[in-house]
């Protein structure tokens, strides 16, 4: 994952176990910066219930997205 986080970074699940109703494989997820999550391998992101919440680094997996797709998912929060 992205270590200074400084910058919109955003993933996609690939695991679930243990956390089914909070998180939805093949899903886009933004995480939100949490440097001493990253220390411990965590990342926080906004799930299903609305709330941010950490969950382990390897349930995801890093995308780039074209800038005119960032804007647009920054323009519809």
């Amino acid at each position: 994952m992205n270590d200074k986080q400084d910058t919109s970074c955003f993933v996609i699940c690939i695991y679930n176990n243990g956390y089914e109703v909070s998180l939805e494989k093949r899903k886009l997820y933004e995480v939100l910066p949490d440097f001493d999550a990253a220390k411990h391998h965590q990342i926080r992101i906004i799930d299903e219930s609305g709330e941010d919440y950490l969950y382990p680094q390897d349930y995801f997996i890093e995308i780039v997205l074209p800038q005119a797709v960032e804007s647009a998912l920054a323009e519809a929060a």
